[in-house]
């Protein structure tokens, strides 16, 4: 006889794997630790695979629990559809979906259209803000779904994956051929940045600070595509996230004299009671789609 996967285990193992800890995982479901790690437990004990690994690091999934993670999460979507359109009719006419320029630009394209492929009929929309704003802002309800940049210590929301942050500068030849670099050279510093409250701009403030080096705001903007400009123009150097930098700029690393920056961390964050089948769809294709980079 077929074994059947029971949507409160499924729940349970993947809020785990959201917040990568047994303890947070248990607070966003309401249970003791106890009881979701037997429910863990009683989930590994049906598909008959070790789902997570458990060492000093924390939590982290196995081969198997990757697979069984893209499952799961179709499985919960396609559940809570069916009984959200049983109790509730129509599902909602639009999703409202909130993150920084630089992912809606650079991320959020091929999310958007497996979205669109599975639900046809509803509207997103996408407001770009910094990370900060939009965490405050999708705990009052503004949004369904926000996607930001985090800290990689900080355990707020769902963890979609880790991300590089890179010293970025403009190409070493101009448009005419002519030599462009060495803007890295200056003194003080000229640096194009995202607005304050921006995690990598903290990052990248931080770290110039604690090597001694000089740095002056040379170019403001909450646009990607104004930043990617002002430092491919020659106004200033910039850190970001490496999925955002384009190919026509260039990489600095320790051998240009930049510290090594932290990884920061691809957050996901949901609107309490934002659980109809169309924020799930698309909170999952953000999840499956991001996850591997």
């Amino acid at each position: 006889m077929a074994a059947n996967l029971d949507t409160d285990l499924l729940r349970a193992f993947v809020a785990v794997a959201d917040a990568r800890s047994f303890t947070r995982a248990a607070d966003a479901l309401f249970r003791t630790q106890a009881a979701v790690s037997q429910q863990v437990k009683r989930l590994e004990e049906v598909v008959g695979k070790r789902v997570f690994e458990r060492d000093t690091k924390g939590v982290r999934l196995t081969g198997d629990g990757e697979v069984l993670l893209a499952y799961a999460r179709r499985m919960l979507t396609l559940n809570d559809e069916a009984v959200a359109t049983l109790r509730h009719g129509a599902a909602p006419a639009s999703v409202r979906i909130g993150t920084p320029d630089d992912y809606a630009t650079m991320l959020l394209p091929d999310v958007l259209a497996r979205f669109a492929a599975a639900h046809p009929g509803i509207t997103v929309e996408v407001v770009c803000d910094n990370s900060p704003d939009l965490v405050a802002e999708i705990e009052k309800g503004r949004y369904d779904l926000a996607l930001v940049t985090r800290r990689a210590d900080d355990p707020a929301g769902e963890r979609v994956r880790a991300e590089p942050v890179l010293w970025v500068a403009p190409p070493a030849s101009g448009p005419n051929g002519g030599p462009n670099g060495g803007i890295e050279a200056l003194d003080p510093l000229p640096l194009a940045l995202f607005p304050k409250g921006c995690v990598v701009r903290d990052l990248a403030v931080a770290a110039l600070e604690g090597m001694g080096r000089a740095w002056r705001v040379a170019f403001t903007s909450k646009s990607v595509v104004a930043v990617h400009g002002a430092v491919l123009g020659g106004l200033g150097l910039t850190a970001m996230e490496a999925c955002t930098v384009p190919p026509s700029l260039r990489v600095l690393t320790l051998a240009d004299g930049f510290p090594e920056l932290p990884l920061v961390d691809i957050a996901l964050h949901r609107a309490p009671g934002a659980t109809s089948a169309p924020v799930r769809t698309l909170a999952d294709a953000i999840h499956d789609l991001l996850r591997a980079g």
